[in-house]
Parts: structure tokens; sequence; C-alpha cells
């Protein structure tokens, strides 16, 4: 069975290939031994990639829910689908992105930069 939120992502057109895509990543640092070279390298390879940063800040409140803050909170912009998607897949980012998930808990995950609502 189809839910309804899901039509959106069905029924894409064609040119929504290019629309912008977040990536999100709500990190709590259980071992830091990973941080600096992390952060030393991971603006370039953003960058490579069309993708810049739009938040990287522990500044953050919850104004709803019940769920447990996390340390950090990352936004990020990418071009499109395919540019973000080739930044987390790359060669470039696969050690920060294996030691990041070693030395620490948290969520990633791709928003779409579209109005599902739109038909």
């Amino acid at each position: 069975m189809l839910c309804i939120f899901a039509l959106p992502f069905f029924y894409r057109r064609q040119e929504d290939k290019t629309m912008k895509y977040y990536a999100v990543a709500e990190v709590n640092v259980t071992n830091p031994y990973w941080v600096p070279e992390y952060m030393a390298k991971i603006d370039q390879i953003v960058g490579s990639y069309g993708g810049k940063y739009l938040a990287r800040t522990s500044n953050h409140e919850l104004v709803e829910g019940n769920m447990p803050l996390h340390q950090t909170s990352v936004l990020l912009e990418f071009p499109s689908q395919v540019a973000a998607y080739g930044f987390y897949n790359s060669e470039e980012y696969k050690p920060l992105r294996e030691a990041r998930k070693t030395g620490s808990t948290g969520r990633f995950y791709f928003v779409a930069g579209e109005d599902g609502a739109e038909g």
C-alpha cells in the first residue's frame, strides 16, 4: 500500500533532479579523537561537491517534542541530489565518515529542497 505522503517522491518531475538537497547531521561526540582531522579536511571536501554550510552549531533550542537534543547540529546545502550523494559516498569523505560514526552517535540524513504540497 502506498502512503499518500510518499506520492511526491514517486511523481517528481525530471527537472527536479537538480533541486537543492540539504544534509542534516545531529551529532553527539562520544570520543573526540576524530574531530581535529575531520575539521581540518571537511570544508574542502564539502566545497568540492558544491556544498556549503548553512549551520554548524551547538546553539539549538527544542520547541516541540520530547526527543533529547544532540550536542551539535549541522545543516549543509548542496546544489542537487547527485552532488549530495556524491559527497556522502566519495572516497575523500569515506575515512572521515567512518571515524565520525565510530566516535559519535547521531543521525545524518538528506532533505529534498522541495515543497511536497505543490502539485
